[in-house]
């Protein structure tokens, strides 16, 4: 690489300038506050970890395997991984490092790293932010998680417009293990309603045990009640269809009175993560916005890797594209050279109060300091601020 291209960056990642760094700054410490009184416990967690650590997700979740990035460690031998997600650190520290009886409810902020984006115009190096509950199955402890993930969004962002999806995997996983299809038809199916295919999946389902309520399921995914009338008896007789289908509408319910204002759908075949979630999924929607600004789910039995199974449910964002559209002037005070204790103590006062203050060096004048917004000057024996 010649010199001139020294200071290219990879693609997919990116230098975080002061304006957008001040943004991202004010948000990670704003949601950790939040978080903090809700009582969830700050931890953090290491970079890089051996590979069957990071990998009690990864067994169940291929897509978090192929985004890992993995290297030799030079002490060891052995196989690293470059965290691409903090929940499997998380889990272990609930399971291993820290197995409190009862209810634990943890939060994080770090960056992860993924080989390729995971969406559209996505950073390959997120600052992922979190929380997750663990030791509790329970609807409640589901509800608490999106009532926490909507009220941080609210608290640091803003929830105007936007659209929280909920689902469950319960639905279409019963439903399979009730047809009894093989691991390839599955998939397959999958692929459809992830597509939103609806002929295809017309076609496709014709000649298919329980085919009808595999296509009931897609084609009335966001309505419950439509869906409820076009299944047949069999699967809403089916315990695990029941208790799936019970549980979203409770959700809904109870995250409707909550948050009367905010706009709710259904969505019963949004299968992101299928292998990897257990139960109740969801993610909150801006206007204009392709990719969520957050999302979660429940993924019970994630410790079982580090030998102590929980139920457990939590959600994440990037505080990088939570704080995308978000721009902040950074208002910046130039004061004149000298050491006047009356000057050494104008400046002094004004950083007490916030205010961001730069001390001219040597011959500097105002053109030394090209972000600067305001400067101090000396009037009738005072000190004050003016606008440049």
């Amino acid at each position: 690489m010649t010199i001139s291209e020294t200071w290219l960056l990879p693609d997919g990642v990116a230098d975080v300038l002061p304006e957008q760094a001040q943004v991202v700054e004010t948000l990670r410490r704003a949601a950790l506050d939040f978080l903090a009184v809700r009582g969830y416990q700050l931890v953090y967690t290491p970079f890089i970890e051996y590979i069957e650590s990071l990998s009690s997700l990864s067994e169940s979740n291929q897509d978090l395997d192929l985004v890992t990035f993995k290297v030799i460690d030079q002490l060891s031998g052995r196989l690293l991984g470059v965290r691409a997600d903090m929940t499997p650190q998380v889990a272990r520290i609930d399971a291993h490092v820290r197995p409190i009886e009862g209810v634990a409810r943890y939060c994080y902020a770090g960056t992860v790293l993924h080989t390729k984006p995971q969406n559209f115009n996505a950073t390959r190096a997120p600052l992922q932010l979190g929380a997750e509950l663990y030791g509790h199955d329970s609807i409640e402890a589901d509800v608490e998680m999106i009532d926490v993930m909507l009220a941080l969004i609210e608290h640091t962002h803003t929830l105007d417009g936007a659209h929280l999806d909920l689902g469950h995997v319960g639905l279409f996983r019963s439903l399979v293990k009730r047809a009894g299809l093989n691991k390839n038809t599955e998939n397959q199916l999958s692929d459809l309603y992830q597509r939103k295919a609806l002929p295809e999946l017309e076609e496709f389902t014709k000649d298919l045990a329980m085919g009808a309520d595999f296509y009931a399921l897609g084609r009335y995914a966001s309505d419950l009640d439509a869906l409820q009338t076009h299944l047949s008896q069999d699967i809403l007789n089916d315990i695990d269809f029941k208790n799936a289908f019970d549980a979203l509408k409770s959700t809904l319910t109870q995250i409707q009175s909550r948050w009367s204002n905010l706009n709710i759908g259904i969505d019963v075949i949004e299968l992101r993560s299928y292998h990897y979630h257990t139960g109740l999924m969801y993610a909150i929607y801006a206007p204009n916005r392709a990719a969520p600004l957050a999302q979660g789910g429940r993924y019970d039995g994630i410790g079982e890797h580090f030998g102590r199974a929980r139920p457990a449910t939590g959600f994440s964002c990037d505080l990088y594209a939570l704080g995308a559209t978000q721009f902040v002037e950074i208002e910046t005070i130039v004061a004149p050279k000298g050491s006047e204790q009356d000057l050494l103590k104008a400046i002094a006062d004004a950083r007490l109060n916030g205010l961001r203050v730069v001390q001219l060096l040597g011959n500097d004048d105002l053109s030394s300091v090209p972000y600067a917004t305001h400067q101090m000057v000396s009037q009738n024996g005072q000190w004050v601020i003016e606008k440049i």
